[in-house]
């Protein structure tokens, strides 16, 4: 134990305590520094200690701990209440409130007991002089939780008519309790209007807004604000998560995930606090956190993974079914001793209702990575037109299958593939008629590939058997394209040019129809340009790519030669037509000729549209997309992805749409429109999980989700996006770039929550990968704000490492601004630590001169630049020295010539300045106003007054004077006003 040797040690001792994170660690040093107190023999170091104790444990898992300290406290007010001052004083009475509600969450204290002891606070604070708003928020806090709600109205509006004063709770607290309220009595839209203030940061403390963005999320869900609860989420559990005391709140973020589809996020939050279900401290947070833990297991269990592992108590292994039962168990357990304490079923009620919860979401994407609980639903078939069979056995069954076969596959609609296989196995061992037994063949032969050779050949048989020679020969032209498909495709030009010919004479004999002829000549068509494919990728056996072209060309004209007048209500023929329109349009790419590709791709997606196909569209729309990229065209880029958005509807498949969403996500933030790119990238990430890609397109997409929001300015949002991508980011997937771009963005947002020590070290890490590139411009940049985070964790020896590292790279660099600024950022660090002035002086002076001597080699339309650069550093040299005057002078005399330097360097700033004319005005202004109040600290009251007069006469006639302007002019005045005679 180390050794307290007098009083203002043993508060450095808890100060430093108070720092640590919360938990039984933090305590048991605050019962230490007691013991250690009462050594020293001084009655304050006892009570303040006691005080120290009785926070700690009130902030953590052993609130239950705190009446004891608190009743010592109180026994040696009133034996002797001289030996607290005026902090201490305030201090007990403060935490009245904490032992008032202390034990209200004790179910074993008796409600007498917490009703005299809220009388005896009433009595106290009257005689103290308090108003009686703490004790009436006190008072409403039991009548609320007992569900007396006649008395917990009229507390309430006691509560809020009794004046503020010093005892009252934190603006803040006092909302978060008015909007739960609010909430309890059914009026949601009214606590978050009351929350505003909290959640837009207007009023926060320790504990705001934590609890308030915990409390929100269930109201927002029930209001339809998902986004909101989303990033409610997303910012308010990175608060909750160091902070033990905050089981509830924790239990809010819990229910949350259980509510919105995200049961394997709840999960992983169980599994980070697990002494959240046995902690016995604060038994009221723990019926909360039981409550939820009952309603996700009851989720899992619904979606039928009540067998799943899943975390627990300590001790042994838990499925979701057993902790199920074993946490509702629990609840209503802890829920009936607080009921009989109550004498109401009130609080029983309340969380029964909780663990009876329905979803309000199937799931609701977060943007964080987080495994699926249970399987994602396969994309699914649009709802059927016809009835389905009632049963798929016997004749009957087998005929309705047969006939919504045909009907899917005669309109073109999905699925119609599954549709067929569910004929095939139907029809094992059942007679069927030649056309019929064609129709399987035929759908067997597409579904599978190369190996379906033969069954297209076995179709062909069967209808010619069946009297339809046209679709006979479509069967074998279809055979062709998978055997081009398959690298033959030299072999099946002849082969399908055969097949056109024959079908071109049956039906000119009107042998066949249009669409068995349309069917041949496609296939055909398909057949060269796939040649042509192979041209490009260096296969093929030999020919003139040229003719080639052309003569795909040919064949695609032919089939809309074919089918133009025919397509109008026939939907196989207008899909014949988009395809070709689509096939003109790869032509024209091959050719180079990017825009008329471009319009051939949006007008067979059109034809697709209008056919009422429009899922045959998106790829067309895709392919638009791409080209007017190419083209230079962002915004005809932005409508064809949107278009093969909303045309793919239901039907595309989770990684096509994660990447749909990902190139809008880019296109539209390229625009600048970063809230609308945000929630594209966000919906990237969940599709991308979904399709099981989340450490390779839904990193890609948290990459690009935790930078958006990071432009938005949602820090905490961004920050956790971004931690959950970077284990999944890696140079081998996804490049360095990314690497150092997803550590660049974390560290900025880290450095806005404040978090920099964290900031520092995601920032070096990223510096540490760029310090490899050959272009160091990252590196440097990298390492300066590196440098920044570590002093503003006060790590002041660490980050002057890393600013001389900064600086020597942006010398090599050639780029003096940023040397200067790293120079000047030293001589900062080094004035604010316990050593002499010297290095920090000359660290300042040698900016001056570097600054100097770029200033000296510098091109004419540099020179601006580096003299407001210049004029910089010697206003902050000014500065710094006379800071550092009264910390290292000896006397008068150092005192006076430290000012005097100090003068010196703010007037060569304010020449400076003045060289740069209307630029550099509001710079002057201030450099001579610090230059005037100078003058006025060593007794120079008239230079320091005609100081002030100038910069008043700057500002004369220049304009309409902005908030600047305003202000140097308001300064001056002051000045002139606390100067004597002036």
């Amino acid at each position: 134990m180390d050794g307290i040797a007098d009083f203002d040690a043993l508060r450095r001792a808890m100060a430093e305590n108070a720092e640590r994170p919360e938990g039984p660690a933090r305590n048991a040093r605050a019962e230490e520094l007691l013991a250690q107190a009462e050594r020293l023999n001084i009655p304050l170091a006892v009570i303040e200690a006691l005080g120290h104790q009785l926070k700690v444990y009130n902030y953590s898992s052993e609130k239950d701990r705190m009446f004891v300290p608190f009743a010592r406290l109180l026994r040696l007010w009133d034996e002797r209440p001289g030996d607290f001052d005026e902090y201490e004083t305030h201090s007990l009475h403060w935490v009245f409130k904490w032992m008032s509600a202390g034990m209200l969450d004790q179910p074993h204290v008796p409600l007498a007991s917490v009703e005299k002891w809220l009388g005896e606070m009433e009595h106290r604070y009257r005689l103290a002089g308090h108003s009686e708003r703490a004790v009436r928020a006190s008072e409403f806090g039991v009548a609320s939780h007992i569900g007396d709600l006649p008395r917990a109205r009229r507390a309430y509006a006691a509560w809020l008519a009794a004046d503020r004063d010093a005892m009252a709770d934190c603006h803040a607290c006092e909302l978060h309790v008015q909007g739960a309220w609010q909430v309890e009595c059914g009026e949601d839209a009214e606590a978050l209007r009351l929350w505003r203030p909290v959640l837009e940061g207007e009023y926060g403390c320790a504990h705001e807004p934590h609890t308030v963005l915990a409390s929100s999320l269930a109201p927002l869900l029930r209001l339809g604000r998902t986004d909101q609860a989303r990033a409610h989420h997303l910012r308010g559990f990175r608060l909750v998560r160091p902070m033990e005391s905050m089981r509830g709140a924790y239990a809010d973020h819990v229910e949350f995930c259980a509510l919105t589809g995200n049961e394997a996020r709840g999960l992983e939050l169980l599994a980070e606090r697990p002494a959240y279900f046995t902690d016995t401290g604060h038994p009221r947070s723990r019926l909360d956190f039981l409550a939820v833990v009952a309603l996700l297991m009851d989720r899992l269990t619904v979606l039928g993974l009540g067998g799943r592992p899943v975390p627990g108590p300590a001790g042994r292994a838990w499925t979701a079914g057993e902790l199920a039962a074993h946490a509702r168990a629990e609840a209503v357990e802890l829920a009936a001793r607080f009921d009989a304490r109550n004498g109401t079923s009130y609080v029983g009620d309340r969380v029964r209702a909780r663990m009876a919860q329905e979803p309000s979401a199937e799931r609701l994407p977060l943007g964080v990575r987080t495994a699926r609980a249970h399987p994602a639903p396969a994309v699914a078939p649009p709802a059927p037109e016809a009835p389905e069979p009632a049963t798929a056995s016997g004749e009957s069954g087998l005929a309705a299958l047969l006939a919504e076969a045909r009907r899917l596959s005669q309109t073109l609609r999905p699925h119609a593939l599954e549709a067929w296989a569910a004929v095939a196995r139907a029809a094992e061992g059942a007679e069927l008629e030649p056309r019929a037994r064609a129709e399987i063949a035929d759908h067997q032969a597409m579904e599978r590939g190369p190996e379906g050779l033969p069954l297209f050949e076995r179709a062909a048989a069967l209808y010619a058997e069946a009297g339809d020679p046209g679709e006979a020969l479509a069967a074998r032209a279809r055979g062709a394209y998978v055997r081009a498909l398959a690298g033959e495709a030299d072999a099946a030009v002849p082969a399908v040019a055969a097949l056109r010919d024959e079908v071109l004479a049956l039906y000119a004999a009107e042998g066949t129809g249009v669409r068995q002829t349309a069917a041949v000549l496609m296939s055909r068509a398909r057949v060269l340009v796939r040649r042509l494919r192979e041209y490009g990728d260096g296969g093929g056996v030999g020919g003139d790519p040229r003719e080639a072209l052309a003569e795909a060309g040919r064949a695609v004209r032919e089939v809309l030669a074919l089918v133009g007048g025919h397509a109008d209500g026939d939907v196989r023929l207008a899909a014949r037509s988009a395809e070709a329109r689509g096939m003109l349009a790869g032509l024209a790419a091959l050719a180079g000729d990017a825009e008329r590709a471009a319009e051939g791709n949006r007008r067979a997606a059109a034809e697709y549209v209008a056919a009422g196909l429009p899922w045959f569209a998106v790829e067309h729309e895709v392919e638009a997309a791409g080209l007017a990229h190419g083209l230079g065209d962002p915004a005809g880029t932005e409508r064809a992805l949107r278009s093969a958005l909303e045309h793919g509807g239901p039907y595309l498949e989770p990684a096509g749409r994660a990447q749909l969403h990902l190139r809008l996500a880019e296109v539209i933030g390229g625009r600048g429109g970063a809230g609308e790119a945000a929630e594209h990238a966000l919906e990237a990430a969940h599709w991308a999980d979904e399709a099981g890609e989340s450490g390779t397109l839904g990193a890609w997409a948290r990459h690009q989700l935790g930078g958006l929001l990071l432009r938005e300015g949602r820090y905490a949002e961004a920050a956790e996006v971004l931690e959950s991508a970077l284990p999944d980011l890696t140079a081998e997937t996804h490049g360095e770039e990314a690497v150092v771009q997803a550590r660049w963005w974390l560290g900025d947002c880290l450095s806005e929550l404040g978090e920099h020590r964290a900031a520092a070290e995601r920032r070096l890490g990223a510096a540490e990968i760029a310090r490899h590139w050959p272009e160091q411009q990252d590196h440097a940049t990298l390492a300066h704000l590196a440098a920044e985070s570590l002093g503003d964790a006060g790590l002041l020896a660490d980050a002057d490492r890393a600013y001389a590292r900064a600086g020597e790279l942006w010398r090599g660099l050639g780029n003096p601004y940023f040397l200067v600024r790293s120079l000047r950022a030293r001589a900062w660090l080094a004035s604010r630590g316990e050593g002499p002035a010297d290095p920090a002086r000359e660290l300042m002076a040698e900016a001056v001169r570097e600054c100097e001597h770029a200033l000296a080699a510098a091109e004419p339309a540099a020179r601006d630049g580096l003299t407001a650069e210049l004029a910089n550093t010697h206003r902050q040299f000014g500065d710094l020295l006379a800071r550092s005057a009264a910390g290292d002078g000896d006397g008068d005399r150092d005192f006076e010539e430290a000012f005097e330097a100090a003068l010196e360097q703010v007037d060569r700033a304010a020449g400076l300045f003045g060289t740069l004319g209307a630029e550099g005005l509001h710079d002057r202004t201030g450099a001579e106003l610090a230059a005037g109040r100078l003058e006025a600290d060593l007794g120079r009251p008239a230079r320091a007054a005609a100081r002030a007069r100038g910069v008043l006469a700057a500002y004369e006639g220049a304009g309409a004077p902005d908030d600047t302007a305003r202000s140097r002019r308001a300064e001056a005045e002051a000045l002139l006003g606390a100067l004597p005679d002036h």
